[in-house]
C-alpha cells in the first residue's frame, strides 16, 4: 500500500510586480493557512517519508512549514509541470517510502488528483491537500484512475 499527498502551496503574494512568478513569497493569508493546515495534517497522522517539492519560493516555504521532520527533495520538474511530467515523477519515486507528499502548483495539482482517482475536483484551492492511496507495492505501478481519494481538505472547509 502506498499513499500520496498532493499539496498545493499556500496563498502567495502578488503585490511586488518586479518579482518573477517563481520568486513570489507567501502572503499574510498563506502564513496563516500553512501552519493551520499543518496542524490539521498532524491530526490526520501526516508522516510522509519524503516530501518532493517545486523549488519556487511559495512551495518551499509551504514545505518548510508543514514538513514535520520529513526529508524535502526539491524537483524543478514540478514547477509548471504537465500531467505527464508529474506521472513520470510519481513512477520514479523511491519505493522505500510508503508515504510521500508532492507540493506543487495549479492547475497541475488539480489535474493530477482527478487523473489518479477518477474523481472530479473543480479546483484545489491554495493550501489544499488531497490524500490518495494505492493498493500497490511500487510507485512505477501507478496509472490513471487506480488511486482512492481518502480526503480533500483546505482551509476554508474548516471555517
Amino acid at each position: 500500500m502506498k499513499a500520496l499527498y498532493l499539496i498545493r502551496h499556500a496563498k502567495s503574494d502578488w503585490n511586488n510586480p518586479s518579482l518573477s512568478d517563481f520568486d513570489r513569497p507567501l502572503n499574510k493569508r498563506g502564513f496563516r493557512d500553512a501552519p493551520f493546515m499543518a496542524e490539521k495534517l498532524g491530526d490526520l497522522n501526516f508522516n510522509p517519508g519524503l516530501i518532493v517539492c517545486s523549488p519556487a519560493q511559495r512551495t518551499t516555504t509551504t514545505a518548510e512549514i508543514i514538513s514535520k521532520n520529513a526529508s524535502i527533495l526539491y524537483d524543478s520538474s514540478i514547477y509548471e509541470a504537465s500531467l505527464s511530467d508529474l506521472m513520470h515523477l510519481i513512477n520514479f519515486l523511491p519505493n522505500e517510502h510508503e508515504t510521500i507528499a508532492i507540493i506543487g502548483h495549479n492547475p497541475s495539482m488539480t489535474s493530477l488528483a482527478n487523473y489518479l482517482t477518477g474523481d472530479f475536483i473543480a479546483n484545489m484551492p491554495t493550501c489544499s491537500i488531497v490524500k490518495v492511496e494505492f493498493d500497490i507495492d511500487n510507485w512505477n505501478e501507478v496509472i490513471q484512475g487506480m488511486g482512492t481519494q481518502k480526503y480533500f481538505i483546505y482551509p476554508k472547509a474548516f471555517v
